[in-house]
């Protein structure tokens, strides 16, 4: 933020540091009367460019530098993009967190996982509650969505009123709750909406998303026509749909066993909040290959192709219990993230190589996904109700969030700013960008949290695309060279062709006669041999290779 940019507290601003050009990783802030308030706070999914790496996390620093006014942190939903990273940075943040019952059922269970954030105080609050946090007055509002107890916002402030619609949709029959509160958003409309803040995923997709009650529906037909086992990938915390596969499964006969820790995690906290309770009991993955193939259905995790998520281990011949063969059908009831196609096309070949069948909602005349996202119908519908003076689409690629802000101006909204991370935008008064902050992403290793621009990730890429040269010379005070140089290459030479066992021979050659050619007084400089070498060696190998290796020296001195 710039030091000559000051929040004028009488206005009401939005700041997205996570979410927007992007899926996942969700965080969002608005300002008004020197208080914050953050909604959401997810995790997204990492890509090739952080080998090692499975889970990427919005940075808060610029919130967390201001922690002393944020009033508080509210989750609208449990599904990861929203919910995964609160345990992760709450000990930086360290405020109130308001949710609904089920949204707090899954926390609770992500940070009974981490010791460094049990101190949470987790405020729970029901659809159609409205709440104080600072100067903000916000009223919980009902929508369905893919998973229990979604909620859009309707934040209040002295500077006029904003929707932030979270993820819904216009479902006609969902299989878990009411339908979105459309009454609620109509009552919205008639106090006076300054700015739309809403949900962009499926804003270039013409019609409605439909319901989840077709895909019930559809899986059951479907399920009467495969012949041997079944196994089915969802996401995991897709409630609605582990429902619709178990009511499928009950209709052609057939019994259920979840596959992956994180599916009997949010099961189990939808049972704790009365869901899943009109559905047969799972069967234990070890119990159910007792029962005939056609009586079988598996729902694993792993539909966007995670390497160690349950569908791919099984694919691979990795699970102790499962295998799939000749005659087994594989179901992906999902969508595929954008960049994640690659992951998910290697896990189908792997299915494909074992015989299985692979049936995704493009192979098939049966209903079996439909999105828990608005298309452009359902927003339109949206539109017509709140009758917002601006409209800020969120949640999504740059592609999704544009698509928005076309349909809202073809829905005669005049106002529309598409945002950026780290753009501050005053949604009060006359709408604008007044400013830019510093935004990024952290990256989750095992162990630790470290910047997405860290060295050793940077270091990783490298490797992945040019290999790595270690050269340890053991010289004495004078220079000289008191052994042969040694090497340890990564990435470049197969030491089993002996034609290129030479390239290391002949570049331990290179090594002397670098060494040979320097100056008495630079061989005795440990930092001059180290930059003569390294330098020497990442020539040679581009000129055989084309390819600039890293390259490190360490020098002994004896």
């Amino acid at each position: 933020m710039s030091k000559n940019t000051k929040l004028n507290p009488q206005d009401i601003y939005f700041l997205p540091l996570g979410g927007s050009e992007q899926f996942g990783v969700n965080l969002n802030l608005y300002a008004h009367g020197g208080k914050w308030l953050a909604v959401d706070c997810g995790i997204g999914f990492a890509d090739h460019r952080f080998p090692g790496i499975d889970i990427m996390l919005p940075d808060p620093e610029y919130i967390e530098q201001r922690r002393e006014d944020l009033a508080g942190m509210i989750i609208t939903h449990a599904h990861e993009d929203h919910i995964g990273a609160v345990a992760h940075l709450w000990p930086r943040l360290q405020c109130p967190v308001y949710c609904t019952e089920f949204t707090a059922a899954v926390l609770r269970k992500k940070i009974s996982e981490a010791p460094q954030s049990r101190q949470i105080k987790i405020k729970i609050v029901r659809a159609g509650e409205t709440i104080d946090v600072g100067p903000f007055k916000v009223h919980f509002i009902h929508v369905a969505h893919s998973i229990p107890d979604t909620v859009s916002l309707m934040i209040e402030t002295a500077a006029g009123n904003v929707l932030h619609s979270g993820d819904w949709n216009l479902d006609p029959h969902p299989v878990l709750a009411a339908q979105t509160d459309s009454e609620a958003f109509k009552a919205c409309g008639q106090k006076g909406i300054l700015a739309y803040v809403g949900d962009s995923t499926n804003a270039d997709v013409p019609g409605r998303s439909g319901s989840e009650m077709d895909v019930q529906k559809g899986l059951a037909d479907l399920f009467r026509e495969c012949k041997g086992r079944i196994a089915i990938t969802i996401f995991a915390s897709n409630i609605g749909r582990i429902h619709s596969i178990a009511k499928a499964a009950k209709d052609a006969g057939r019994r259920v066993a979840l596959i992956g820790r994180s599916l009997h995690t949010m099961t189990g906290a939808a049972r704790d909040c009365g869901y899943l309770r009109d559905i047969p009991d799972f069967m234990d993955d070890d119990e159910i290959g007792y029962l005939p193939d056609n009586e079988q259905v598996l729902i694993v995790t792993g539909s966007q192709g995670e390497a160690r998520a349950a569908l791919a281990r099984i694919a691979r011949g990795e699970n102790s219990h499962i295998g799939l063969r000749k005659g087994d059908t594989v179901i992906f009831s999902s969508r595929a993230i954008p960049g994640n196609e690659i992951e998910i096309n290697t896990v189908r070949n792997h299915i494909v190589s074992s015989g299985a069948t692979v049936i995704t909602p493009r192979d098939t005349k049966h209903t079996i996904h439909v999105s828990g996202h608005p298309c452009q119908d359902e927003l339109a519908d949206m539109y017509q109700w709140l009758r917002p003076k601006l409209v800020v689409p969120v949640h999504g690629e740059r592609t999704q969030l544009e698509a928005q802000a076309e349909w809202a101006r073809r829905c005669q909204i005049d106002n529309v700013i598409v945002p950026g991370n780290g753009m501050i935008i005053k949604l009060s008064g006359t709408p604008e960008v007044v400013d830019h902050v510093p935004t990024g992403l952290l990256a989750v290793e095992p162990g630790r949290i470290l910047s997405a621009d860290h060295a050793s990730i940077s270091d990783r890429r490298k490797l992945q695309f040019t290999g790595v040269v270690h050269v340890t010379l053991v010289m004495d005070r004078r220079g000289d060279l008191m052994a042969e140089p040694q090497l340890t290459t990564t990435g470049l030479i197969d030491t089993g062709n002996d034609a290129e066992l030479k390239v290391e021979e002949d570049l331990i050659i290179e090594i002397e006669d670098i060494i040979a050619d320097m100056e008495a007084h630079d061989r005795k400089n440990d930092h001059a041999v180290h930059e003569e070498v390294r330098i020497g060696v990442r020539r040679f190998i581009h000129q055989l290779m084309h390819i600039k290796p890293l390259t490190t020296v360490h020098v002994v001195r004896v």
